[in-house]
């Protein structure tokens, strides 16, 4: 089922889920999205609005960038201030691991609630479901807010039952880094772009005697990127069309046996990798390819690799990348005319000044922007990313979607550290994602 025109998420194994995957958004891992549920009171966030606002209607916006990223967005922030003579924006960043618990205890108390927020794309459905969100139309219309200004895989995602309930900032699909001095060494004088030249380089890369890897596989996160992309590759889906879980097809079995390969069949990655040991061997040169999202840009650039991007090859029949996307969204309890007027000159404002945003090592979702001389002029990395927008694929719109997959990250885990059964293992996440979904009714 292909969600189209997409660097880690409310029961027990989200909240776990969600532990990883909002790590992104402090600087090394993205999310794939799911909330967790609410619980404890809220800490004290950090409150980087900079300025003060006067006689100006001020608006409160939670995001969870507390990595490097959530600089680049209170210049944005700041530079709004600046210019606007009847609004202010208050800039609050709150704890990433804590996002969506802070988020849901807001929804729950009525108290510190942010008048409009990020979320992530794939988790614009549960809280869809629980009726918390505004839809966007009459604030987008009024502030002269197109659907064809972004992106249609985000907007089309977004669209719940013929409403738009998030405005896109961005899109964060996987993609390829790859250390430009081995390439060369080796002689490979261009990235990969199929499974045929993918292992023959990943081959010519590999020196066990010296440590040095064609390309080490991940066995933890960036799993819930990795995986389903080799799925959408052969034109499958995690879910089919009603949402129901379909964890084990033949196309599911044929990703992961491709990965397990890559360790004991290939032997271009090396065995048991701990969490995060591919990035640290990258860092090191002993990686020679690393699949990840564009938020490990910083990382990378502040260890002054010399590296390159790319799309993800194409591994089986066709182009496909697991994506996410930050979006803004409006609490349904938001009422206030001339706050919701405020909230759509600021997304206007954002939807033609997001260059800051790309600066970060994101390619934004407004086409205005994309379509800029300045982006164009940026590195390698955003354009890169950005060739990936026609064939990018979200998580199902499916509520609660984490509490689906949580046993078949496991489980891919449990196959890659020790060589175990595919099938029986995704028999296994079948199982229990059926569970979760008879539980979601």
């Amino acid at each position: 089922m292909k969600r189209l025109n997409r660097f880690g998420f409310t029961a027990a194994i989200l909240v776990l889920v969600m532990s990883l995957v909002l790590a992104a958004c402090g600087g090394k891992k993205e999310s794939n999205g799911s909330s967790a549920s609410a619980s404890g009171s809220a800490p004290a966030s950090s409150d980087n609005s900079g300025g003060k606002s006067g006689s100006k209607t001020e608006l409160l916006f939670w995001t969870p960038f507390s990595g490097p990223d959530g600089s680049f967005m209170k210049s944005i922030v700041d530079n709004y201030n600046k210019q606007s003579d009847k609004y202010f924006v208050k800039y609050q960043i709150q704890p990433n691991g804590d996002y969506y618990k802070l988020l849901d205890n807001a929804f729950g108390t009525k108290k510190n609630m942010p008048d409009f927020m990020i979320m992530h794309l794939d988790s614009i459905p549960t809280y869809a479901k629980k009726d918390l969100l505004l839809p966007m139309d009459d604030l987008a219309a009024k502030a002269g807010i197109q659907k064809s200004d972004y992106v249609e895989a985000a907007v089309d995602y977004a669209n719940i039952d013929g409403k738009w309930m998030g405005i896109p900032l961005d899109i964060h699909p996987l993609i390829m880094y790859y250390n430009k001095d081995l390439f060369q060494a080796a002689g490979i004088t261009a990235p990969p772009t199929n499974k045929e030249e993918f292992l023959a380089a990943a081959k010519k890369l590999t020196d066990p005697s010296k440590g040095q890897w064609g390309y080490v596989m991940p066995t933890q996160w960036p799993q819930q990127f990795l995986f389903p992309s080799l799925v959408y590759q052969q034109g499958a889906d995690l879910a089919d069309a009603d949402g129901k879980p379909t964890l084990n097809t033949p196309a599911a079995v044929a990703a992961l046996e491709f990965e397990k390969s890559l360790i004991f069949e290939h032997k271009v990655s090396p065995q048991k990798v701990a969490q995060d040991g591919e990035v640290k061997l990258f860092l090191q040169g002993k990686n020679a390819i690393q699949f990840n999202g564009p938020w490990m840009k910083d990382q990378w650039d502040k260890a002054k690799l010399n590296y390159g991007v790319a799309p993800i090859p194409v591994f089986f029949d066709k182009p496909g990348v697991f994506a996410g996307s930050h979006n803004f969204v409006v609490p349904k309890s938001q009422t206030d005319p001339n706050k919701l007027d405020g909230i759509g000159d600021f997304l206007k404002y954002v939807a033609g000044h997001s260059i800051d945003w790309a600066k970060s090592g994101q390619a934004v979702a407004s086409k205005a922007v994309l379509n800029s001389e300045e982006f164009k002029a940026l590195n390698t990395q955003q354009t890169e990313v950005a060739k990936e927008f026609d064939y990018v694929h979200f998580a199902p719109p499916v509520p609660n979607w984490g509490s689906y997959v949580g046993e078949l990250w496991k489980q891919i885990n449990l196959v890659l550290l020790n060589d175990g059964d595919v099938k029986k293992a995704l028999d296994e996440a079948q199982a229990k994602a059926e569970q979760a979904a008879a539980a979601n009714k």
